[in-house]
């Protein structure tokens, strides 16, 4: 793991999540172990507060979702839930948050890396399934168990596992809440791969550092391109493509990125 930065005065401060600066990586972790990281409304708010500040910051090119104590987040908190008096409205309200913050993970420029150390079960799941990437320790265990609970799968659940695992597994593990382990989930394609813990961090970071280098316009370009195209036409998601070289094409990295390759040298990209 790369030696930590030093923190910027501006740092956002949290109740709900810790944030690591680790060169142009941010690390958002989940910290309320003393309940597995599970969701409160307080904690949806922050977590969009932290996607956004990661966006709008050019230190930053990749951000890793990770969760403190043993768990990367068990869902939502039931016994906070369990005493709360709602309206039907904030109930609704309250139920938008955890979809905002799957497409806000979804549709930051920045590659997402979901490092799941530990339980990833209802929305915890969900935000990892809205990752770029999903990295798990071997005993970690993911899953879907809104049937049991009687409620529903939501945060693109239903159109990106299909995706990722195909028809037939998805159904299996959406209608039965089975839950999987890491090396399961990297045996169907869930996750990108799994580690022993003691070294899932430090393989999100290798990771994050191979993605830090690439262009990040680029980066951004392709992500967009990739988390739509499966609903585009082709046509349509050929002129996209089109449209998106052409932009690149007009970008300061893609100078330095045709005279790196020249010169055979490595490319130092800004962002420009």
């Amino acid at each position: 793991m790369p030696s930590e930065s030093a923190p910027s005065s501006s740092l956002p401060h949290y109740e709900t999540l810790l944030l690591h600066p680790q060169g142009n990586v941010l690390e958002i972790r989940f910290n309320r172990p003393h309940r597995l990281n599970a969701v409160v409304e307080a904690f949806y708010t922050e977590l969009l507060q932290a996607l956004a500040y990661a966006e709008r910051s050019s230190a930053f090119r990749t951000v890793i979702l990770t969760g403190e104590g043993r768990a990367f987040c068990v869902g939502a908190d039931m016994k906070e839930h369990g005493g709360a008096e709602r309206s039907l409205f904030q109930r609704r309200q309250y139920l938008q948050l955890g979809n905002d913050v799957c497409e806000a993970i979804m549709r930051l420029k920045k590659p997402v890396i979901a490092a799941v150390n530990g339980y990833a079960l209802g929305a915890g799941a969900e935000m990892a399934v809205a990752c770029d990437f999903i990295l798990m320790a071997e005993e970690a265990q993911i899953g879907f168990p809104e049937t049991s609970i009687g409620t529903c799968v939501g945060g693109g659940v239903s159109k990106v596992l299909p995706q990722l695992v195909g028809l037939n597994r998805a159904r299996q593990l959406l209608y039965t809440g089975r839950r999987i382990d890491g090396e399961e989930a990297a045996r169907i394609g869930l996750a990108s791969a799994s580690w022993s813990g003691d070294v899932l961090l430090s393989e999100a970071y290798r990771l994050a550092a191979v993605l830090g280098k690439q262009a990040p316009i680029s980066i951004a370009m392709l992500k967009r391109l990739v988390n739509v195209g499966a609903g585009n036409d082709l046509d349509s998601q050929l002129q996209q493509e089109l449209d998106a070289v052409f932009t690149c094409s007009t970008t300061a990295d893609w100078q330095e990125g045709v005279n790196a390759f020249a010169e055979k040298r490595t490319p130092d990209f800004k962002g420009e």
